[in-house]
């Protein structure tokens, strides 16, 4: 009887553990920064100026605001296009401005996410755009369009600080729940965001859209809610019953 009963203390006790475990993960507030980038191929025999309207006009659907650039890009068209490099110039004001500045960005990852761009050289089109939706996340993205003898190559950087936890009922955990019910989740929204713009670019101009590469993987709920998907070679169709 006393091997049984103290069977049961030790039961229950770690039962106690597992469950203060739990329930202190989920009252713990997480601000994590995830990082997301597609890459697209357009064929398309529109000019660019179909193309970036079209691309414009997609993000806009989705965002809060936008700078766009047209540089000017001189001589013959590329064989190949060019790719977008990502750019963090929090880690050379940090520098700058000493260890304070630094770990001051540490601290605020939605500040440092500010700072992290996509460098976009010899792009025909570029956009810088943020959705900040209170209690849930704060989203940036960058696109960079560019022209190239077989058609155009879209890429399309995203980063974003993203709220966990705060407990089940505390207010703030309510507010975001009720932010994601409305806006979606940061993970599903910066997918909408994509789509859009790309459906609009095929909608606009007849051109195909291939989707080369990109990270994470890609969430396909939102892109087979449009009744399209990425079927086995990459290009973007009316989803098969």
């Amino acid at each position: 009887m006393k091997k049984v009963g103290a069977f049961a203390v030790v039961a229950s006790t770690l039962f106690v553990t597992a469950c203060s475990s739990t329930m202190n993960n989920a009252m713990t507030e997480k601000q994590k920064s995830i990082e997301l980038y597609r890459v697209f191929d357009i064929k398309t025999s529109a000019d660019r100026y179909e193309v970036r309207d079209a691309a414009s006009d997609g993000l806009g659907a989705n965002v809060s605001s936008a700078d766009e650039h047209n540089p000017i890009v001189m001589g013959d068209v590329p064989q190949k296009p060019g790719r977008f490099k990502p750019s963090n110039a929090a880690a050379g004001m940090g520098e700058q401005m000493g260890g304070m500045m630094q770990l001051a960005m540490k601290m605020n990852s939605s500040l440092s996410n500010m700072l992290k761009t996509a460098e976009c050289e010899g792009a025909v089109w570029t956009a810088t755009a943020r959705r900040t939706v209170s209690n849930a996340f704060d989203m940036s993205f960058n696109l960079c369009l560019w022209e190239y003898q077989e058609g155009y190559a879209l890429d399309v950087y995203a980063n974003y600080t993203k709220l966990e936890g705060g407990g089940f009922l505390g207010i703030d955990g309510l507010a975001r729940e009720a932010a994601y019910a409305i806006s979606g989740s940061p993970e599903a929204w910066a997918e909408k965001t994509v789509l859009d713009v790309v459906r609009e670019i095929k909608s606009r101009t007849g051109g195909e859209i291939t989707y080369l590469e990109g990270y994470p993987k890609l969430e396909t709920t939102p892109w087979q809610d449009s009744g399209e998907v990425f079927n086995s070679e990459g290009v973007l169709a009316p989803a098969e019953d």
